[in-house]
C-alpha cells in the first residue's frame, strides 16, 4: 500500500528511537558540511568565460600627417635630451594583448631618460625621481606609440 503521505507510509517506524552506533565516530561539522561544497564540474570554466568577456581594441593606424607630428615632437624632445635635460612627456602607446587579437592603449608621465634610435623605442625613468635607481626603466616600442605630450611640444599640435 502505497500513499503520498510519509507519515502514514513510515508510521510503523517513525517514533522508533535513534540508536546511535558505537563503533563509528561522530562526523565533524567540517566533514559533515564539506559533503554538501559545491562541486565545480567544469573547472576553470568561469575563468574562460571571463576572459572571452574582456574587450580588446584595435591598434589604430597613424596618417601620414599624424605620423608627420609626432615625428616633429620627437624632434624635438630629442633634442631636449641632448641639450641634458631630461623633459617630463606624456606618452600614449599600444599594449598588444597576450591572449587575445588587439590589446589596449596605456598613458605613462615620465621623465625621458633615451631615445634609442637602433632599437626603435623611448626609455623612459622608472619613476619621476630621476635619482631613484631602485626602479625598472619603462620601455616603449617607437611603432607603437599614438601620441607623445610634452610643454615645449605644445605647439606642434595647433
Amino acid at each position: 500500500m502505497s500513499s503520498d503521505d510519509p507519515r502514514i507510509e513510515y508510521a510503523d517506524i517513525i517514533d522508533l528511537p535513534y540508536r546511535k552506533n558505537p563503533e563509528r565516530k561522530h562526523m565533524s561539522m567540517e566533514k559533515r558540511a564539506a559533503q554538501f561544497a559545491p562541486f565545480a564540474a567544469l573547472s576553470g570554466y568561469e575563468a574562460m568565460v571571463k576572459e572571452e568577456m574582456r574587450l580588446t581594441e584595435k591598434e589604430h593606424e597613424l596618417s601620414e600627417y599624424e605620423t608627420e607630428v609626432l615625428n616633429r615632437k620627437l624632434s624635438v624632445i630629442k633634442n631636449i635630451l641632448y641639450s641634458g635635460r631630461a623633459p617630463e612627456i606624456t606618452v600614449t602607446y599600444f599594449v598588444p594583448d597576450k591572449y587575445k587579437s588587439g590589446g589596449a592603449y596605456n598613458s605613462v608621465t615620465l621623465p625621458l631618460k633615451a631615445i634609442d634610435v637602433t632599437m626603435r623605442r623611448l626609455i623612459l625613468y622608472g619613476s619621476c625621481d630621476i635619482s631613484d635607481r631602485k626602479a625598472d626603466p619603462v620601455i616603449i616600442d617607437l611603432d607603437r606609440i599614438r601620441d607623445i605630450k610634452c610643454r615645449e611640444t605644445d605647439y606642434l599640435e595647433e
